[in-house]
């Protein structure tokens, strides 16, 4: 019995399997390289967030251009201590007023006024908040 043909055909699929495993590490080492490049600029963000981060409490504050009325910086502190958006009414009684529709109404001018100098938005109709 000839087994030559035989070891041909094992010869054949051996080389052919070695040019695919080497093939594959190549691709490996390749994925490799990538994936410590990617690493690495993730901790150049990470590194970056935290300098900008730590840096942000130095900055100085930048004052806004409000109008001359004390009502307007009570107002923003109201909304520095909301959870969410306020309406005419909230921001009322947040500034003590009472709730009479004059002084409702002269509140709301008042945050209509200040979306229109983009300091606050309206997010629906009536509900005002800080944009951020």
């Amino acid at each position: 019995m000839n087994i030559q043909p035989l070891l041909d055909a094992l010869d054949l699929q051996e080389d052919a399997t070695r040019a695919m495993a080497d093939e594959l590490h190549a691709q490996i080492d390749n994925l490799q390289t990538r994936l410590r490049e990617a690493q690495t600029h993730m901790e150049h963000l990470a590194i970056t967030r935290k300098t900008i981060t730590g840096l942000a409490d130095r900055l100085p504050a930048v004052a806004l251009d409000l109008p001359e009325h004390p009502d307007y910086p009570r107002i923003l502190t109201a909304f520095n201590h909301a959870t969410g958006p306020l309406r005419a009414k909230d921001v009322c009684e947040a500034l003590g007023h009472q709730l009479l529709p004059k002084n409702v109404e002269g509140t709301r001018a008042k945050l209509k006024r200040l979306v229109k100098l983009g300091i606050l938005i309206e997010a629906d109709t009536g509900n005002f908040a800080r944009k951020q």
